[in-house]
């Protein structure tokens, strides 16, 4: 009899009569449930191969954003960066670079690299028997040195490498890092919370150098350390007795306090301790580097502390756990403070991935996360017989030591391969990496998924207030920025492939009051803080960062929390001696972003904040190479002497004329606007609010340079360098005319000899340089003075008004209240005319008197016809559309280094040039063609800034003091890092 249902409607239904499509809709017979896509046969191979080999990282990032991989047959080492387009700013990644420092054995690929936390990033690069090469990206992100070469090294599979680990760097206490965030809703803004976290060694007893451990197969630490002349030495330690391949080593964990978890064929995790003794007197290990004449001597030691196994075993074991038999990944997490101030204990990761074949039963790609802690100072209790034993014989023999001992915690499950595994925010959330392309984000503590939700009050990473990474296509390998907001994939065609987040919920608002738009700065600064104050790359924020750049205030808006949150010093109005200044790298970063935010290509108008922070930029960088070259440190001075080489001299010349340059194109632009109607009405207070929109109007940004004490104070340091420059060459030309002179009456035959032409015609440039100026440098600078007095004066005068609420009687913690109140008005004042704003109110009668009296005492020992009539192209401050054609056309660039004119591109080399591979006796036209090759070869090529595109000669220095000096240039003026260009090309 058929089952019989009640319908409300027509009485019985029998349901062995209907059609599925009469109750679900047309087509439904055919639906299917969505399957997981298989696993391809590239991700099987790399699953087989984490599972072979601990360390098998095929691409890695380093702190200064140099981007390391290996080419799929592991022969090849590429070097990559990310660089934004001179045409249009925009970020991507560049072309990669091959690398032909080391050799290859055919038989050895590479299969692991590894960067140190050095201010010169130091790569290792190991190939699959354990030979280790360390290379150095000191100048360019794509062109390294060797420091030390794997030719000498044995080539043995029992010597291969299974894990690795840089020793990091001391912080500047040598007890806490500072973490930043997270961001805390408060009210209308943010406050920006900040913790302090405990430092852990061991370091290199030289603050700037690293050291590189590495555990093989058979069991050996090796530690790879440079000596105090730089040369990299080796240091070996026994750390387990290998005598079966049952105890062999296949993956290694290392951290800091040098814990080392080791997992073994035999299925064992033990885990040991390292020492490291340098061999110095213990006041000298702790206190500062050791001196030059001392030798390190270093020596390892080693304490096994626990050890267990990983294989599952017990009720809960699945049929997963049974198949999944390999690790793929081991982490070690030293012990830290949890948030209730606990210790919380050392934690190891280890995970281990199953991916189905077809025959299986169970289709799901798993990765299964095992975790153990690792509490210490565990005492041993005695057996009652062993005790009643010591007692008969009136024993009074000691306690046990406190031993460690592994425990166990539940595992976690996901339906994912895992591929990647580090930490962030030192040590307190694991990251995951997924063969899919997703990343999650779990806490140390408990593993639960965090920053997975939205949060628009508590705000740590972008990811909480809704950006997601752009691409998310399968991947093989996967390798974090320093900054953790973009990745770099390796796919399954072997292709390298940039991803970075990305804000896909629609607009985020243009002001404050939206709450993304807050949120999403808050974000931005917590990320941009972390990254300047541990000296890490943020070229991929700002990458982020820029879609939001054509809002009005975005990047002002962000500078300005920036501002708030690192406390950076804006306000130099009192600040005389600009040593500070000129020091302050925080306020360097504020102005790199407000340049690169307010760029637009090579030959597109800048914005107003994007041309006031170039040339603010730019002035702090002549300053810096004037200063450096005239005042070599009291410890080198003995052996060079800058001002004696005239690469150094021309160098300075080309600086000094692009300084006279710019304080003639702003007495110019001044000048303009003394003539100016328009501008001399809005010095009312009716209209005075109007001024900074004006002259944003004109992208006139030369008053605003005046008036921001920081960029006055960069301006009057200019000023006093050229000024010294001026004296310097004429007393150099009137010594080596002197001395000429004496030569020429003595022996008339040793003129040619005795006299140093090179460097007198370098010292006649720079001469001519400075006595052929357009203005009276010494009364620009006096101008500057006369303005800084007359603005201190404003300050003291408008702000008298919160001194005299501080009644006469009141003690030193009310009148020190008030100050800090002053200095927090005057700091608001300052960064407002750093971000484009307005000046207060009381600039009014500052700018009055500047114009009515000053300026125009000025203008009377100027000539207005040449200053207007002259050619600023060195400054590329011109942005008129006419003007920036004709420079594309020319293809005109300027040396930031050397301040000259560059013509490119620079010649192309021929493929496969060089000229040698040709047989002998080759025809005459080859050897044209290989001589051709050959002068091009010695065409230097160019540097060309990552972040702002500005361009320098590859130069290298003979003579020390020109090394010196060219030293300072390893970053661009706007911080940013150099790209080698190819020969012919512009761009990397």
């Amino acid at each position: 009899m058929p089952l019989m249902l009640e319908n409300g409607m027509n009485g019985a239904m029998q349901v062995d009569q209907l059609d599925v499509d009469d109750l679900f809709g047309d087509g439904v017979g055919g639906l299917s449930l969505h399957t997981a896509r298989p696993p391809t046969k590239q991700l099987r191979q790399r699953i087989d191969e984490l599972r072979t080999r601990g360390c098998c990282q095929g691409v890695a990032w380093s702190r200064s954003g140099a981007i390391a991989s290996v080419s799929p047959d592991g022969k090849t080492l590429e070097a990559r960066f990310l660089r934004s387009h001179p045409d249009n700013g925009d970020w991507g990644l560049s072309e990669p670079t091959k690398v032909d420092l080391i050799s290859i054995n055919p038989s050895s690929p590479i299969i692991h690299l590894a960067w140190a936390s050095t201010a010169s990033p130091e790569l290792a690069v190991i190939d699959a028997t354990g030979r280790v090469a360390i290379l150095t990206y000191s100048i360019t992100l794509n062109r390294p040195f060797a420091t030390r070469k794997w030719d000498h090294d044995p080539s043995d599979d029992l010597h291969a490498i299974v894990g690795s680990y840089w020793l990091p760097l001391a912080p500047q206490s040598k007890q806490y890092w500072v973490s930043h965030g997270p961001a805390v809703k408060d009210g209308n803004q943010y406050r920006y919370e900040s913790s302090f976290v405990r430092a852990g060694g061991p370091w290199h007893p030289n603050p700037s150098k690293s050291a590189l451990l590495c555990v093989t197969t058979n069991g050996h630490l090796k530690m790879f350390w440079a000596q105090n002349n730089n040369k990299i030495e080796e240091t070996s330690l026994e750390l387990e007795s290998v005598n079966s391949s049952d105890d062999l080593i296949t993956h290694a964990a290392l951290h800091s306090y040098l814990w080392i978890a080791l997992a073994t064929t035999n299925k064992q995790i033990r885990v040991v301790k390292v020492g490291i003794h340098w061999g110095l007197p213990q006041s000298q290990s702790d206190t500062k580097p050791p001196p030059g004449s001392q030798a390190l001597n270093p020596t390892l030691h080693e304490k096994h502390v626990a050890i267990s196994t990983w294989l599952p075993s017990g009720p809960s074991t699945t049929p997963v756990d049974s198949a999944a038999t390999q690790l793929t990944h081991l982490e070690i997490l030293p012990s830290v403070m949890d948030p209730n101030g606990q210790g919380a204990p050392l934690v190891i990761l280890a995970v281990r991935t199953y991916v189905p074949t077809p025959n299986t039963p169970y289709q799901e790609t798993q990765s299964i996360i095992d975790k153990w802690e690792v509490p210490s100072d565990q005492p041993q209790s005695l057996h009652p017989a062993f005790e009643q034993l010591g007692s008969r014989r009136n024993s009074t023999g000691t306690a046990p030591a406190p031993t460690c001992r592994l425990k166990k915690c539940d595992p976690v499950v996901i339906n994912k391969a895992v591929i990647g595994l580090h930490t962030i925010q030192y040590g307190n959330v694991v990251c995951l990496a997924f063969s899919d392309g997703s990343v999650e984000y779990r806490d140390r503590y408990t593993l639960q998924e965090v920053y997975n939700e939205m949060n628009l009050d508590r705000v740590m990473t972008l990811g909480q207030v809704g950006f997601t990474l752009q691409d998310d296509s399968p991947c093989l390998q996967m390798a974090f920025s320093p900054t953790n907001c973009s990745v770099v994939k390796v796919q399954d065609d072997g292709k390298v492939k940039w991803s970075r987040l990305h804000h896909p919920l629609g607009d985020i608002g243009n002001s404050n009051q939206d709450a993304p738009y807050a949120a999403t700065l808050a974000a931005l600064t917590v990320a941009a803080s972390t990254a300047t104050f541990n000296n890490i790359n943020y070229d991929d924020i700002l990458a982020v960062a820029r879609p939001f750049a054509n809002k009005k205030r975005f990047t002002f808006d962000w500078i300005n929390e920036i501002v708030r949150m690192l406390k950076v010093p804006v306000d130099y109005s009192e600040d005389t001696h600009h040593d500070s200044l000129v020091r302050n790298s925080s306020l360097q970063m504020c102005l790199s972003i407000l340049n690169h935010l307010g760029y637009k290509g090579m030959f597109q108008p800048r914005t107003f904040g994007g041309k006031f922070a170039m040339l603010a930029l730019n002035a702090r960088n002549v300053v810096i190479l004037i200063t450096i070259a005239s005042n070599t440190p009291v410890n080198i001075r003995e052996k060079l002497s800058p001002l004696d080489e005239h690469e150094v001299v021309d160098a300075l010349a080309g600086c000094a004329k692009w300084s006279l340059d710019l304080l003639a194109w702003l007495t110019d632009s001044l000048f303009a606007l003394l003539d100016d109607p328009q501008f001399l009405a809005l010095l009312t207070p009716q209209r005075f609010s109007e001024m900074s929109a004006y002259l944003q109007s004109r992208s006139d940004v030369s008053l605003h340079l005046l008036l921001c004490s920081s960029t006055r104070g960069f301006l009057s340091a200019v000023c006093r360098r050229i000024l010294h420059l001026e004296i310097l060459s004429n007393r150099a030309i009137e010594f080596y005319e002197r001395r000429a002179a004496m030569q020429n009456a003595t022996d008339p035959s040793s003129q040619a000899k005795g006299l140093h032409v090179v460097l007198y015609k370098a010292y006649q440039k720079m001469q001519r340089v400075t006595s052929s100026s357009l203005i009276k440098v010494q009364e620009f600078d006096r101008l500057l003075t006369v303005l800084n007095n007359d603005i201190r004066t404003a300050y003291q005068t408008s702000l008298a008004s919160l001194a005299s609420k501080n009644p006469p009687g009141a003690g030193a913690a009310a009148q020190k209240a008030v100050d800090a109140q002053i200095k927090t008005a005057q700091m608001h004042c300052e960064l407002n005319m750093l971000l484009a704003s307005s000046p207060p109110p009381a600039f009014l009668g500052v700018l009055l008197k500047f114009f009515n009296t000053d300026l125009r005492a000025y203008r009377g020992l100027a000539d207005p016809s040449k200053l207007f009539f002259a050619d600023y192209d060195l400054l590329e401050v011109d942005d008129d559309r006419r003007t920036l054609a004709a420079r594309k056309a020319k293809s005109r660039f300027i040396d930031v280094f050397k301040r000259v004119e560059l013509v490119g591109p620079p010649p192309t080399s021929r493929a496969g040039g060089g000229g040698g591979s040709g047989a002998a006796g080759s025809s005459n036209s080859n050897s044209a063609s290989g001589g051709k090759e050959a002068e091009e070869a010695k065409t230097a090529q160019w540097r060309r800034c990552v972040r702002c595109s500005a361009v320098m000669e590859d130069v290298f220095g003979s003579r020390p003091g020109f090394t010196f000096v060219l030293a300072q240039q390893r970053k661009c003026s706007c911080g940013g890092h150099w790209g080698l260009l190819p020969r012919g090309s512009l761009i990397g």
